[in-house]
């Protein structure tokens, strides 16, 4: 079954709204993060302490895991769910970022991307033909379509020409998806220039895909100057599909994000900065690896109801990460995820009951970027 986005509640003072993305291997409440799991795994923690911490849809990334197994390989196991083992939603990306970031290692033509892997520097070839092949072998719930990512900053020209080849390329996946079950979601390029942006958009959704992204963004440019692109761009788009801003997950932008609109994110973020021994905290950011925190006993945040807050101090898990045991990282790892998952839900139950803009003055209020 293709996913289906229904339309539940508005907020009455920002673009902030809640809904349901139904699929096949279950239903998505959104505004929804999305844990990222590159290579068929969230880093260090199991599909089951995923669920623990309410993650309803997880990520898997096409560009790597085309590399290694290898998509055949995993549609022989069964398809994505049964390799990795989680039986919730999963979204792939095309890998269309991850290809365009190899700078000197690859060559854009209209016809696809010749690049060079990152792990033996063997050629490869990536057509939209040739991903949606990829996407379909893995058998996520959501498919995105190969597009092309402009840098930031870059000439006009060069953003130009990636929305021309974003859109040329989405028809082409569209027609090569035409026989799958997934739902597969267009991209809307364009940087950050209103112009093309709203060309960008015009041309994908007069496509008609079950869902719509917001790429591009989150590169690099500031971020008063992303909220403005967003503030353009997602009146833009249908309001009975899902809006998905790509490769965003700090959670004050998140709750920007929301507020104009946007009903699903993901990054790798709370789990990269993890791994460095940062974590989230009501506050912005705390780096649990500092000195100050070698005898500090009280857990994380006092106010969170994850594992690693429930049952672990600042002093211990500050000294597994000193260590560079995996536990650390691990907790870590829960905590970032847990903390941006209950965000996303304290945001559901706010727009619900009228009170998003109280919520958001409030985070605020106590969150420092």
């Amino acid at each position: 079954m293709p996913a289906t986005y229904t339309l539940i509640k508005k907020d009455t003072e920002t673009a902030a709204r809640v809904g349901v993305l139904q699929t096949s291997h279950g239903s998505i409440h959104t505004p929804v993060f999305m844990p990222v799991g590159t290579q068929a795994t969230v880093k260090t923690i199991s599909p089951e302490e995923l669920k623990d911490l309410g993650a309803e849809i997880i990520l898997g990334n096409t560009y790597h895991l085309y590399l290694r197994p290898g998509h055949d390989l995993v549609a022989e196991a069964g398809g994505l769910h049964k390799f990795m083992h989680w039986d919730g939603p999963i979204l792939t990306d095309s890998g269309g970022f991850q290809v365009f970031s190899l700078n000197d290692l690859r060559k854009i033509s209209d016809e696809g991307v010749t690049f060079r892997s990152h792990i033996d520097g063997s050629s490869h070839f990536f057509t939209p033909e040739k991903v949606m092949e990829i996407e379909m072998a893995l058998g996520a719930d959501i498919a995105m379509a190969f597009d092309e990512c402009a840098p930031y900053p870059c000439e006009i020209k060069d953003v130009q020409r990636a929305v021309e080849r974003t859109a040329t390329w989405a028809a082409r996946c569209k027609e090569a998806h035409r026989h799958s079950y997934q739902a597969l979601f267009g991209i809307v390029q364009g940087g950050t220039i209103r112009e093309l942006r709203e060309k960008s958009a015009r041309d994908i959704t007069s496509l008609g895909f079950p869902g719509y992204a917001i790429g591009g963004l989150s590169v690099g440019e500031p971020k008063p100057l992303m909220y403005q692109v967003l503030d353009y761009t997602v009146p833009l788009l249908p309001e009975d599909k899902p809006r998905y801003l790509m490769g965003v997950g700090s959670p004050d932008c998140l709750v920007e994000g929301v507020a104009r609109g946007i009903d699903m994110f993901d990054c790798v973020l709370p789990t990269r900065i993890a791994r460095n021994g940062t974590v989230f905290v009501p506050e912005g950011k705390l780096v649990i690896r500092n000195a100050e925190y070698a005898r500090d006993f009280s857990p994380i945040d006092e106010n969170c109801s994850c594992y690693a807050c429930r049952n672990y101090s600042r002093a211990y898990i500050r000294h597994l990460i000193k260590c560079n045991e995996v536990l650390g990282i691990r907790l870590t790892t829960i905590h970032n995820l847990h903390y941006l998952v209950d965000l996303m839900k304290n945001i559901r139950l706010a727009i619900g009951e009228n009170k998003f803009g109280e919520f958001r003055r409030e985070f605020f209020a106590r969150f420092k970027v």
